[in-house]
């Protein structure tokens, strides 16, 4: 393991701002969309989560690193993260069952850091200002240089990321004899998600993101999933065919994520990028129908338009963020479909809103 906590290394924003600090996880330079999560731990399933691809990410944990990092605990096959932001990532760790520290395992993923920031005034600045593009570097260290190198990084507006961190391969999870086949439409999956499925005694196809109709249905589901995934919803218009022929052939489907914001495109209503987006495991949602609160875990810059659903006579409105009013859940009212724009199988995070996986299996059974 390398000792880069002497290494000075520099955080530029594309509104000019510029923050100096320490270097952490592998020497270089990286750049995204930054954004921050809240939550105070799960952190190597936060890292490892598709929907982050692209971006870099602020931990606003003070500190992070301290349990080390374990071969188990991840949402895909490796870091998806482009780079992290902290103020303390920690190289020493605690937990006995742990394999790794945090800086051997940014070294082995590539994974560029900074150390040493205040990010408690970085996260109060994107909350006032919004997300934005930045470069971190712990090579290159002439500030005039990084700006002009981050100027040619692409907005996250109008980028379409999912079929980037969808699996190449079809695959199957569960038991083979099993009747309840769930067809899933991969565009970033979390490896939980799946769980999720596979503990209501699903066999599961796993699908790359984009796979025809025609080639979803000769597995014979009697349910389809759709997937979250990283970027804009708004340039998917392959996935969004694909959910529309899902719809017209009146097959149970839910979406999570990324597949909520695809349903609602399916159903005229148009998605957005938010000031600053949702992401940590203590958001607040009441579910509409059955008057409870959940405390959930989220993670998207993009949302459905309010508006335009509440207008949609065909669109019932089944949950809301209580922090903001906007759409976390929506069912249709002619056909068996359903999405959330949170993450039920939350890891990390608490498990109130599990029960959405036994909602979809109930809608199969009784379709």
């Amino acid at each position: 393991m390398s000792n880069t906590s002497s290494r000075p290394a520099i955080l530029v924003l594309e509104d000019g701002n510029v923050f100096y600090g320490k270097a952490f996880g592998k020497i270089g330079t990286s750049t995204g969309e930054v954004c921050f999560n809240t939550g105070m731990t799960g952190y190597q399933e936060v890292f490892t989560d598709p929907s982050y691809y692209g971006q870099v990410l602020i931990m606003n944990s003070v500190h992070i690193g301290n349990y080390g990092v374990k071969a188990g605990d991840v949402e895909s096959d490796g870091v998806k993260v482009k780079a992290v932001i902290g103020r303390n990532l920690e190289e020493k760790y605690s937990r006995f069952m742990a394999d790794v520290s945090l800086q051997e395992y940014f070294e082995a993923q590539q994974i560029v850091a900074i150390d040493g920031i205040d990010t408690r005034a970085l996260v109060a600045h994107i909350r006032t200002q919004g997300a934005m593009n930045c470069i971190i570097s712990s090579e290159v260290l002439d500030v005039a240089a990084l700006k002009a190198a981050l100027k040619e990084v692409p907005s996250m507006d109008g980028l379409e990321l999912a079929s980037v961190v969808s699996t190449t391969e079809e695959y199957f999870l569960g038991d083979e004899t099993s009747a309840l086949r769930i067809a899933v439409l991969d565009f970033g999956i979390k490896k939980n998600i799946l769980n999720c499925l596979v503990e209501r005694g699903a066999y599961v196809k796993v699908h790359p993101a984009k796979t025809s109709f025609e080639k979803l249905e000769a597995f014979k589901p009697v349910g389809y999933f759709i997937s979250n995934g990283p970027g804009d919803p708004a340039p998917m218009d392959y996935a969004v065919k694909t959910v529309k022929q899902i719809l017209a052939a009146n097959k149970p489907l839910f979406g999570i994520c990324l597949g909520h914001q695809l349903l609602a495109l399916a159903n005229d209503i148009p998605t957005f990028k938010m000031h600053h987006g949702h992401r940590g495991l203590n958001h607040p949602v009441k579910n509409i129908i059955s008057g409870r609160s959940e405390i959930t875990t989220q993670n998207h810059g993009f949302g459905v338009d309010p508006n335009a659903v509440r207008a949609n006579a065909n669109v019932e409105i089944t949950h809301v963020n209580l922090n903001d009013d906007s759409i976390e859940g929506i069912r249709l009212k002619d056909k068996p479909a359903f999405s959330v724009q949170y993450h039920p199988e939350a890891t990390p995070g608490p498990h109130d809103s599990r029960y959405l996986f036994d909602d979809f299996i109930n809608l199969i059974n009784t379709n």
